[in-house]
């Protein structure tokens, strides 16, 4: 099941537009996202969590560790692979979540479900759930051999257009979105699906596409 798992008029007005256009959306919306090839990815699943700041609206994000083996130091949504006990993809999205940086699923109120979309760096089939931090708890790095940083960051500052442009990774076809944003630099499937869900929500705002830099990040 994918699309909107509540009444868009019951979540904040600023979130009503996101959760009204995940109604029939396809894997495609989402560019070079594409869903799995075959059975061999494993099913995994990420929670997009939006709350409201000091700052404003914003979303969750953590800075993986620099010892890990895939991913390593890269930006991204907490989350990760199912465990066979989850309740399907928001209980896997949730348990990650709360793994990962803490949060209280509690205060987490799950609002759309989005297409399975495939990362074929680490090949999982990875299921965005969008959810709104109904009550906010605090959130740390739980374990600092998995996570190195977490930060709450402003969906204005994301919408920025001084904190947007594109990379390109040397010697290969690779180029995709990417933001510069609180000391973060969030690139890869994160940006990708952050990107979509700036247009999504109706926060985007004008920027350079013609603002394309090197990647200079190792990719594991």
């Amino acid at each position: 099941m994918t699309g909107p798992l509540v009444d868009p008029g019951s979540v904040p007005a600023w979130l009503s537009p996101l959760v009204k256009a995940s109604d029939g959306l396809d894997w495609r919306v989402f560019s070079r996202l594409t869903p799995p090839d075959g059975d061999s990815a494993r099913s995994a699943a990420v929670l997009v969590l939006f709350g409201e700041g000091a700052r404003g609206p914003d979303v969750l994000l953590l800075r993986r560790a620099d010892t890990l083996g895939s991913h390593a130091g890269q930006v991204a949504f907490p989350g990760g692979g199912a465990d066979d006990g989850d309740d399907g993809v928001i209980g896997t999205a949730l348990r990650e979540a709360e793994e990962e940086t803490g949060v209280d699923p509690a205060g987490v109120r799950p609002i759309a479900i989005l297409p399975e979309l495939f990362v074929p760096v680490s090949r999982f089939a990875v299921t965005p759930v969008l959810a709104h931090w109904q009550t906010p708890s605090p959130v740390r790095a739980v374990d600092p051999a998995e996570t190195a940083a977490v930060a709450r960051v402003a969906i204005s500052d994301l919408a920025d257009p001084g904190n947007r442009f594109q990379v390109h990774r040397p010697g290969t076809s690779y180029r995709g979105p990417a933001f510069e944003v609180d000391g973060l630099f969030v690139w890869g499937f994160t940006a990708g699906l952050l990107s979509v869900l700036l247009s999504l929500g109706g926060w985007e705002r004008d920027w350079d596409h013609d603002d394309v830099r090197d990647l200079e990040w190792e990719t594991r």
